[in-house]
């Protein structure tokens, strides 16, 4: 009996299991053969790995790295190999088919491709973000512009001073609190001077040592009281300063200049000027481009409004290194019989402050637009009576549009304290036996306190009430607007 002659696919099936026999043994000599790995030399497993997000978290027993770096994270979201892919990547280079072969090719390229992919992937998000990445210097200076670079976007965070404002100089306006419990013990606006100190029943500051720091600080008095130092706004300066007869209030005057529209570039009538306020908000409100004419009966009322108005252009500039622009003309008149000073002149608007508005809207009408505002600021209700009767009698193209008072109501909001300064505490009901532990737990909860000792978030209650010192009736405001039949 003639045995056969073995071919080419015994030989193949053959070398397979002597494969799969060294694969087996391969496997019990796992992790020698992962340190080989290591040290440079190439070895091929065939048991199969299951992986799953957990195993990727939790470190391996063995203590092997798992960590990947960019080359081979592609190749792990790989899809698996057959059984006949990961024998045949054990078999010599001249033992494969050729259908082996052009697989063994074909995986080779796909492992390039996805090796390429990371680098591409990167270089295209640093073109979009406009940050190359340059390459690390042997010196290690990369490093050290780096620590620089991150530490200067911090520091121009907190610049020393407001954009467009200069450190705290001689002849500014300031303004000096004390706060205690939510209540403002303190208060009082100052001309900065050299060699002058400031005076409180909290202790004295030299002005010396307040020259020269960014506005918005705390200052140690001499009594060790904190006082907070900070530039006057142009309404701590209207409610602030030296003034003749009572002001425009800047609750009023900001909705006066919001019923006469007025914006930059406009031309504004005012009468009287009374102690300059309102000029001051009039003149903001117009800008460099626009004007301001201001008329005051009163020559003592007019000085005053004058001294006002230059002090604070000569404080602002101080400040911002600018001068305020010098749009107000003051002139001592009585619009009654000044029909020359409004002689060929227009005006967007028309703020009236006086005793009898309706005596002098014949000689000012004639000169306001059509369809501009006429505000008329008004003490009592009585003088709004005779206003609206002077309208009834004479033939003034006006219309009354509103007549109103605009009030303001201050509110204390303060967390509740105990007797002994402590915060109070939120407590829940008392239910019944059954809810004990629940209430013990409860009160576990509200005892809690963050890392500097006070209590926690939502657990404390708050106090809400009006302030007990309120701002009185100040003005009724009178809309009316010139229309044209």
């Amino acid at each position: 009996m003639t045995l056969p002659v073995p071919g080419a696919g015994f030989l193949f099936v053959h070398r397979l299991m002597r494969v799969c026999t060294c694969s087996q043994r391969h496997v019990r000599h796992r992790h020698s053969l992962v340190k080989l790995t290591k040290s440079g030399i190439r070895t091929f497993s065939t048991a199969s790995v299951k992986y799953n997000e957990k195993e990727r978290e939790d470190p391996d027993p063995s203590g092997l790295s798992t960590k990947l770096t960019p080359r081979e994270a592609p190749l792990r979201r790989r899809r698996p190999l057959s059984p006949l892919e990961r024998i045949s990547s054990l078999l010599p280079q001249d033992a494969l088919s050729p259908e082996v072969m052009q697989l063994r090719e074909q995986n080779q390229e796909r492992a390039e491709d996805n090796s390429n992919t990371p680098a591409s992937l990167t270089h295209h998000t640093q073109e979009q973000s406009g940050h190359p990445e340059t390459a690390p210097r042997e010196d290690g200076s990369d490093d050290h512009h780096a620590s620089e670079a991150a530490a200067e976007p911090s520091e121009r965070l907190t610049p020393a001073s407001l954009p467009g404002e200069n450190l705290l100089v001689p002849g500014e306006l300031l303004v000096a609190e004390y706060y205690k419990n939510g209540w403002v013990e303190f208060r009082k606006m100052f001309s900065l001077q050299t060699g002058t100190r400031l005076h409180s029943s909290w202790g004295l500051i030299l002005h010396d040592d307040i020259a020269g720091q960014p506005a918005g600080q705390f200052l140690k008095s001499s009594l060790g009281v904190p006082i907070l130092i900070r530039r006057a706004s142009l309404e701590d300066y209207v409610l602030h300063m030296r003034r003749g007869p009572a002001i425009a209030y800047p609750k009023d005057a900001a909705t006066m200049l919001m019923m006469m529209d007025v914006t930059e570039g406009d031309s504004v009538l005012e009468s009287g000027s009374g102690s300059g306020a309102m000029s001051l908000f009039l003149s903001r409100a117009v800008g460099s481009k626009g004007s301001v004419l201001s008329v005051e009966v009163r020559e003592d009322h007019l000085k005053r409004a004058v001294k006002n108005y230059n002090r604070w252009r000569t404080s602002w500039s101080l400040r911002r290194g600018e001068m305020w622009p010098d749009n107000v003309q003051f002139h001592n008149a009585d619009l009654c019989t000044a029909s020359s000073l409004l002689a060929g002149q227009a005006f967007h608007a028309i703020a009236l402050d006086l005793m009898n508005p309706h005596l002098v809207l014949p000689t000012v009408i004639p000169h306001l637009y059509p369809g501009a505002v006429c505000a008329i600021y008004l003490a009592n209700i009585t003088q709004v009576a005779d206003l609206l009767e002077g309208l009834r009698c004479m033939p003034l193209p006006l219309q009354c549009e509103s007549i109103f008072e605009v009030p303001v109501r201050h509110w204390l909001v303060a967390p509740a304290l105990q007797k002994n300064g402590q915060y109070c505490t939120r407590k829940s009901p008392t239910l019944d036996e059954e809810h004990e532990e629940e209430e013990e737990t409860t009160d576990e909860t509200d005892k809690e306190v963050t890392t500097d000792g006070s209590p926690a978030f939502g657990s404390v209650p708050y106090i809400a009430r009006p302030h007990p010192v309120q701002l009185s009736h100040t003005a009724f405001l009178v809309k009316l607007r010139k229309c044209v039949q």
